[in-house]
């Protein structure tokens, strides 16, 4: 028991350093995507860490089997290299008792990445689109950075100051395009004052209300370009309708458990996948962490996240494939598992028959 206390601090250690440096990675990338939205204008700063957070757990789920495998290699490559296996095997451990304790460690890792791919990170994709939903319901001037022009290109918006305490945004610049006849038509509004209004009739529709401005419309140079001169102009803004959310992550996992529906099925598949390959990635991971001293600890590493990547890839092939019906409903993704069981078991057999072949070799 101590000495499984002791293997497990080292890999569980390690897997949590590893798993926050992806995070961090994958993080990094997503906020600089998501940061350029924002920049113009299609979301606010708290709607970017808001979504973050709610991804993290689906981004987790992922992260995990990685994790677990690189931490296994370096952990037990560093015992290997500093001559603590040597000692352990010495002492009477076997190589097959060790990888019972590191399946042992494996069933911690699994169970972990189990609350998240079954309950947690499907409750938090929900949270997401709720999120979305939500911030459909803001218009462009929710967003509004005073003495910015945000937008791209034609579709451009920009407010001089702000008054809060009237909600009147001052000197205010917008171009967009209309449809007319299948074509897109700039127009260009500005105005000394507007205002967001709510109006009381059937629906509660919002208004935008300009005061004392010009309106132009159409291409300068063009027999059909107008100019408009407004003391008051109003424009009704599109109410987005709040839509069922039916994204198949966002389903519990309780729902779709003995569901009968391809997609659903598919789904639920994967969610067992992603926490099934954990402890077949153990065997595997026991069998590779073997080096030579002189090797050093980092001497299996690119082989074995080339062997995950081949791992996920094989997954995400045959989950589409099995989504398009090109593969029998019945085989299921268990199929991938299969293969790479039996190469971990080939592997373990190996591993241990080395041990077998030096026994005999010094006697």
């Amino acid at each position: 028991m101590i000495l499984f206390r002791y293997l497990a601090k080292e890999v569980l250690v390690s897997t949590a350093a590893v798993s926050l440096i992806l995070l961090l990675i994958i993080i990094s990338g997503r906020f600089v995507s998501y940061l350029g939205n924002a920049a113009e204008g299609k979301m606010t700063f708290e709607f970017l860490f808001i979504i973050l957070a709610f991804h993290i757990p689906s981004f987790a789920q992922m992260i995990l089997p990685l994790a677990f495998f690189l931490s296994l290699l370096l952990a037990y490559g560093r015992l290997y290299v500093e001559n603590e296996m040597a000692i352990l095997f010495s002492c009477g451990i076997s190589k097959l008792k060790l990888t019972g304790y590191t399946i042992g460690i494996a069933l911690i890792v699994t169970t972990l990445n189990a609350i998240f791919s079954f309950w947690i990170a499907p409750y938090s994709e929900y949270q997401v689109e709720q999120a979305y939903q939500q911030q459909n319901q803001l218009t462009a001037f929710d967003f509004v950075k005073p003495g910015r022009f945000q937008g791209r290109g034609q579709k451009t918006t920009y407010v001089s100051s702000l008054t809060p305490n009237e909600g009147w945004m001052n000197d205010v610049f917008i171009s967009d395009f209309i449809q007319i006849k299948n074509n897109d038509i700039p127009v260009q509004t500005l105005a000394s004052y507007v205002e967001q209004v709510k109006m009381d009739d059937e629906g509660g529709n919002n208004y935008l209300i300009f005061k004392d401005g010009t309106r132009y419309e159409g291409i300068p140079g063009t027999n059909n370009y107008k100019v408009t001169t407004f003391d008051t102009y109003a424009v009704r803004l599109e109410n987005s309708e709040q839509k069922e959310i039916t994204d198949l992550v966002t389903r519990p996992t309780t729902a779709i458990w003995k569901s009968t529906k391809l997609d659903e099925y598919v789904e639920m598949q994967w969610r067992i996948s992603i926490v099934l390959m954990i402890p077949i990635l153990a065997i595997i991971g026991t069998a590779l962490s073997h080096v030579n001293p002189r090797q050093g600890r980092f001497f299996k590493i690119l082989p074995a996240i080339i062997l995950v990547i081949l791992y996920l890839g094989i997954l995400i092939w045959a989950r589409t494939a099995l989504d398009k019906e090109k593969i029998p409903q019945e085989f299921g993704l268990w199929w991938v598992h299969g293969i790479f069981l039996i190469f971990a078991m080939v592997l373990l057999l190996r591993f241990i028959g080395f041990t077998f072949k030096k026994q005999s070799q010094n006697s």
